[in-house]
């Protein structure tokens, strides 16, 4: 996908380089899920910069800024047809602004796939609500052995 600039946010594919500020944006992003869940022990807030930087070198992903500042991020892979959507991180502050929305746009526009998939943890509703209001659909959700459930949605691209 090229880069499409809006007045004041810029979508561009992600790269290596971006690890570092991907990894802060991550952690600032997950901290309520954190909350939400009473647990801090979630890979996205244990993930190291190598392992952050290795798994950009092998997946797709887009991320926003505004001027010089990343606000938001998301990573995909393709598998058997379908875009498997990684993480989609958006700065606290920069939340219900339509960023996750044209994320979610990018990474679709971007795969060939014929259908995505992603998932996010039952108790976290505004995701739930998100990934909805974009089309997707939940097609299961698997116990965790806390009360919650993992929530898988899809949504048909072509």
């Amino acid at each position: 996908m090229a880069e499409e600039t809006n007045p004041s946010l810029t979508i561009r594919p992600i790269h290596v380089r971006d690890a570092g500020e991907v990894l802060t944006l991550q952690r600032a992003a997950f901290v309520s899920e954190a909350q939400i869940y009473g647990s801090v022990e979630m890979p996205p807030l244990t993930q190291t910069l190598e392992q952050l930087a290795a798994e950009l070198a092998d997946n797709a992903g887009w991320v926003a800024s505004r001027g010089d500042r990343l606000v938001g991020a998301i990573r995909a892979v393709e598998s058997d047809g379908v875009l498997l959507i990684g993480r989609l991180v958006i700065a606290p502050d920069q939340q219900g602004a339509g960023i996750g929305h044209t994320l979610l746009e990018a990474a679709e526009q971007g795969s060939t796939a014929a259908e995505a998939e992603l998932f996010t943890g039952s108790l976290s509703e505004a995701n739930i609500r998100l990934y909805e209001s974009c089309g997707y659909v939940e097609t299961q959700r698997i116990p965790q052995g806390d009360g919650t459930e993992q929530v898988y949605l899809r949504k048909k691209l072509r």
